[in-house]
């Protein structure tokens, strides 16, 4: 077997993703095969693998930067929100169906670890090092007998922890301390210690803070990492995107020609794959913004309407704000827009829809001559084709099914005048055909917008990553994080008190509140409804039939 870390946070967006590849881009630059893993991933932002298989877009990054193929076993679990309190359940890359919260947190989550543990198994005996990503917190007390993706996981495999905290916050050490100390001994056995994220200022002003950490803790720090402006590499998003939050943190370089061109993203709810326009704003003299108003709309050169979970919601939400008259006095105008997956759905003429919303017949916006009926099979693809005279690449993820009735043939969609839609994400990151894109949103515009000659996306995201692979190099100790990876958490780690508080300390009882049933039957643990494989096919490793655990009721 080989090595490995479990890279966990104090909290969700501690710099968890980004930290997890930093040291796989570290470790192959130092001629170590890694590869990294996340047993269940909760995010609207996925990738299909070339098997066909739907993974969460962090761990797809984070195989970039490891320089290996992303596949299922990299992501066992993602889950699909799709409100506060369901997700669709994605399994081996397939979806089997849609759960809710408490369902899924009541049973069949602790029966999926056999088949996270048997995908870390076959990784571990093909790489010399797996470098596993947490969720959330390893410290969640009240989600800790069904974890399978923080502790659960590093029980499993007897694998150190390291805890990443984000100073940018404030309360740092508040928080390694509580995270350790509401850990259970076992538990805290393994955590090796802390990684500070997003620092600023001098590092020797830090330093005596981190003495008494380790006071308290018996456990050593073993890096600073600075805030670092810029890297815009991909993210998760738990159950929603915060409009302002979503917004790249890219320096925006002097345009090529003589005009800027603005670009306007409507942040429907459920919003997925918004890394859609990283691309776009990759460009010298784009400028990306995503925008809830429709008054903010009015001075962008290209409306992008992106992917999201939920098609009729988005819908609904457009006319609620405004944004969809807005949309159509643009067309009427022949101003550009661009709808991508659930984007080019709700340009469409009509959706029919019962499975995602179950809503029926709803009139789209009717600005390109495409009606699209949902179909319980998911398609999950890698198509590649032609547009504007150039090679393009993509991938796709959607229940809906298309039909073109009309207008210029676009990828696999269409474009009326200077309206385009298609179902593909990740389209504009092939060079040639963004450029050309980019130009014709540009004299439909009005503007005097030259896409630069030499922007590669493929290049820039490549030198983000070793960026990240600098940052752990730079600033963090390399050889105590090797040593940890291959021989694993330090004898002797001392138990920080009170510990893991013992099943139902604190329970309803205490806070006046009725207690919980008796746990349910698997019959009351169904999913809200199938949503395509119902897992047939599912090609699971280690001798675990996965879908048996999720899907035995979904029928």
């Amino acid at each position: 077997m080989s090595g490995g870390l479990l890279v966990a946070g104090t909290t969700s967006d501690a710099g968890k993703s980004v930290v997890t590849a930093g040291i796989c881009r570290w470790l192959v630059r130092r001629g170590v095969k890694v590869a990294p893993f996340k047993a269940q991933n909760m995010s609207l932002n996925s990738f299909v693998t070339r098997e066909g298989a739907e993974i969460g877009r962090a761990q797809a990054m984070q195989a970039q930067a490891a320089r290996v193929e992303p596949t299922a076993l990299m992501n066992p679990v993602l889950l699909k929100p799709g409100s506060d309190r369901s997700s669709q359940v994605v399994l081996m890359g397939k979806p089997v169906g849609e759960m809710s919260a408490r369902g899924y947190h009541g049973g069949r989550q602790e029966a999926l670890l056999g088949t996270v543990t048997g995908c870390l198994e076959e990784l571990r005996s093909t790489y010399d090092a797996v470098i596993c990503e947490g969720a959330g917190s390893p410290a969640e007390i009240n989600l800790r007998r069904t974890d399978i993706v923080n502790m659960g996981i590093a029980r499993a495999a007897r694998f150190p922890v390291l805890v990443v905290g984000d100073i940018d916050r404030g309360g740092v050490f508040a928080s390694f301390f509580g995270t350790t100390a509401l850990l259970s001994a076992e538990d805290q056995s393994l955590v090796a210690g802390y990684l500070v994220n997003k620092f600023r200022g001098d590092v020797s002003l830090l330093e005596p803070g981190l003495d008494m950490l380790y006071g308290l803790t018996g456990r050593r720090t073993f890096g600073v990492l600075p805030y670092t402006h810029g890297l815009g590499i991909d993210e998760e998003d738990g159950l929603r995107v915060s409009l302002r939050g979503a917004v790249r943190e890219s320096v925006v370089a002097p345009p090529h020609g003589e005009d800027v061109l603005r670009v306007a993203v409507c942040a429907v709810p459920l919003m997925s794959n918004f890394t859609d326009v990283d691309a776009l704003a990759a460009e010298p003299g784009v400028v990306v913004r995503f925008v809830d108003r429709p008054d903010e709309l009015a001075d962008a050169d290209l409306v992008v309407v992106p992917g999201t979970r939920g098609t009729v919601k988005a819908l609904a939400w457009l006319r609620e704000r405004g944004l969809a008259d807005a949309l159509v006095r643009r067309a009427a105008e022949g101003r550009p827009v661009l709808g991508i997956c659930g984007g080019f759905q709700v340009l469409g003429e009509r959706i029919e829809d019962e499975v995602e919303s179950r809503a029926g017949v709803v009139d789209g916006l009717g600005l390109l001559p495409v009606r699209v009926r949902f179909d319980r099979a998911k398609t999950l693809a890698r198509p590649v084709g032609s547009a504007l005279g150039e090679a393009v690449e993509g991938y796709e993820i959607h229940h809906g099914v298309a039909d073109v009735r009309g207008g210029e043939p676009f990828l696999d969609g269409c474009r009326v005048g200077a309206v385009w839609g298609t179902h593909w994400h990740g389209s504009l990151e092939s060079d040639g055909f963004r450029r050309r894109f980019l130009e014709e949103v540009a004299r439909g515009a009005g503007r005097r917008f030259v896409p630069a000659p030499d922007t590669s996306f493929g290049v820039l995201r490549e030198e983000q990553l070793d960026r990240l692979g600098d940052l752990v190099e730079e600033h963090a100790d390399t050889d105590a994080l090797w040593r940890l990876i291959e021989g694993g958490a330090p004898e002797g780690l001392p138990f920080v008190p009170p510990g893991a508080p013992p099943l139902g300390a604190g329970g309803p009882e205490s806070r006046g509140a009725a207690p919980d049933p008796a746990p349910r039957s698997p019959e009351e643990l169904d999913f809200a409804g199938s949503a395509g494989s119902k897992g047939e096919g599912l090609v699971v490793t280690g001798q675990v039939r996965a879908e048996e655990h999720v899907n035995e009721e979904a029928q």
